[in-house]
């Protein structure tokens, strides 16, 4: 069971990841940190965003590792790295989250930990970082398509009409 869902896991992260790979080569660096309005975040925050709570949540919370984010750095920046240089941190960062997690073993998946203002143990640890990354992914997709008016095709191979 626990090998089926790090397995799992890991499946999810690497699929947001090749989904936001996707949309970063269909727009410019202007639109990466362009805001929708005053409300709303840029690509390049939500990237931000996902590492700063990858990091924190699973990296820094599951390890070892010093907490250093700085949360609301992610929303306040306006400019910041290239395209290539924020897929290029996040996939580091998934790469270390699926290691910490792979190396867990079926009684630390148990443990509580602190994680910001709460306490949770790893499992719910690594569901609440998938969906996150899960959501921000959609937000990414769905702003893509607003700056790019295009079908970005994630299921062009599929017939998503057939039963099993």
């Amino acid at each position: 069971m626990l090998a089926s869902f790090k397995k799992t896991a890991h499946y999810f992260f690497d699929w947001n990841l090749e989904r936001i790979e996707r949309c970063l080569e269909e727009i410019t660096e202007d639109q990466l940190w362009a805001r929708p309005n005053a409300n709303s975040n840029s690509i390049g925050n939500q990237l931000l965003h996902l590492e700063g709570n990858i990091r924190q949540w699973i990296i820094a919370g599951m390890s070892e590792q010093a907490d250093v984010r700085v949360r609301d750095a992610e929303f306040a920046a306006t400019r910041g790295p290239s395209a290539s240089a924020l897929i290029n941190q996040l996939s580091i960062a998934i790469k270390e989250a699926k290691a910490i997690i792979n190396d867990l073993s079926e009684e630390e998946m148990t443990r509580d930990r602190p994680v910001q203002a709460y306490v949770h143990d790893a499992t719910f640890i690594v569901m609440h970082v998938v969906e996150h990354l899960s959501y921000h992914t959609g937000q990414i997709i769905f702003q893509t398509k607003a700056l790019r008016d295009l079908d970005l095709d994630f299921y062009g191979d599929v017939d998503l009409n057939k039963k099993g």
